[in-house]
């Protein structure tokens, strides 16, 4: 069955990480993932919400009753930033860095943290007089970002030994860079996902195109739109299971569209900010044999998010179900184990490219 006949009734099916965190902090910068996370409940009203005539109140009220941890009250304009890949804050993204604290690892060209000077590689120190170091990653870049654009936000800086800086800087209406393409080496193509908003698929597949070998690199990809990670699995595979699911009792199943390439060798790079849509391609992928997984263990978000556009045009997004691989594995709460662990001292990108050189070589 196609792929366009398996999303019934034309809903649009969500992985998400939430809002404030559409933006994930780094490739690379998440760490490991928390001991198994509360168990989300699933949403299990047997009535449709779409078209509710909710007030805003009483949509933030059934978020909060569900006791969904994914659960999302999002403004028309939220909602259509979030699924169109824009997001407001500073153009600044962060990492944990080795010995514990908080690191710029890119900054937005033209963005409020550009025209203030801040570079890679400076030090966070504290966001809103708090430290960054006693702060998980996540609450940091949540606190960059924000509850609107045009807000302020107080920022310590410090580059090597230098003074620290103290900040304030303005937050905007930014448009995420969700795929980067480079080359590291001849013949090698890597394309970095940092979420899968609407048509992320058909850009992996433009960069892909002609590649003699292709390093995926999912780190820090906080998720998105299930049908975009799925339409990415397509890419590289010809047909077959992607995910499968249950929403309300009833399993699902999303597969692949015929016609991927099979033959090109494939790393997938992941790290504990892999999530979500990312782990459910990453998944597939491995499941699948069709790529040699490098990095660490992924974050372990393995839930699925139903929208429901609400009579004022507000989205509802609350969690229908939990998915599992091909092969029957949920990563939710424990992630993805991958095929070849980066070691402390190693580099990822570095590693990964060791691998393709492998898997090259023996294809």
């Amino acid at each position: 069955m196609a792929l366009a006949q398996r999303v019934r009734q034309g809903a649009t099916l969500s992985a998400v990480f939430g809002v404030v965190l559409l933006v994930g902090a780094a490739a690379g910068a998440w760490g490991e993932p928390p001991a198994v996370p509360p168990r989300t409940a699933l949403w299990t009203g047997a009535e449709d919400l779409a078209g509710a005539d909710l007030s805003p109140l009483q949509a933030e009220q059934l978020v909060g009753a569900s006791g969904d941890r994914w659960a999302a009250h999002l403004s028309p304009e939220e909602y259509a930033a979030f699924t169109g890949g824009r997001y407001r804050g500073v153009g600044l993204s962060v990492g944990r860095a080795g010995d514990g604290g908080t690191a710029v690892s890119e900054v937005l060209p033209g963005g409020p943290a550009a025209a203030a000077g801040i570079a890679v590689g400076d030090r966070l120190l504290r966001i809103d007089g708090a430290a960054t170091d006693q702060l998980p990653v996540t609450e940091v870049v949540a606190r960059l970002r924000g509850r609107q654009a045009g807000s302020t936000v107080a920022l310590a800086v410090q580059r090597a030994d230098g003074p620290v800086r103290d900040l304030v800087l303005g937050r905007i209406e930014l448009a995420t860079r969700e795929v980067a393409v480079d080359h590291p080496t001849p013949g090698v193509v890597r394309i970095a996902v940092r979420a899968f908003t609407s048509g992320v698929s058909g850009q992996v597949r433009e960069a892909a195109r002609g590649a003699h070998t292709v390093v995926l690199d999912l780190r820090g990809n906080s998720g998105g739109l299930v049908e975009e990670a799925v339409a990415t699995a397509s890419l590289f595979l010809d047909g077959g299971p992607v995910v499968a699911y249950q929403e309300r009792g009833e399993r699902r199943e999303l597969s692949a569209s015929p016609g991927g390439d099979t033959a090109t060798p494939l790393v997938v790079l992941v790290d504990g900010g892999t999530m979500s849509a990312a782990e459910l391609l990453a998944g597939a992928l491995q499941d699948r044999c069709r790529a040699v997984l490098v990095g660490s263990r992924t974050f372990g978000k393995g839930t699925v998010q139903q929208p429901s556009r609400l009579a004022d045009g507000s989205v509802l997004e609350l969690t229908v179900g939990r998915y599992t691989t091909p092969s029957g594995r949920s990563p939710d709460g424990v992630g993805l184990v991958p095929d070849v662990q980066a070691q402390p001292a190693d580099d990822p990108g570095e590693l990964a490219l060791r691998v393709l050189a492998g898997v090259g070589a023996r294809g």
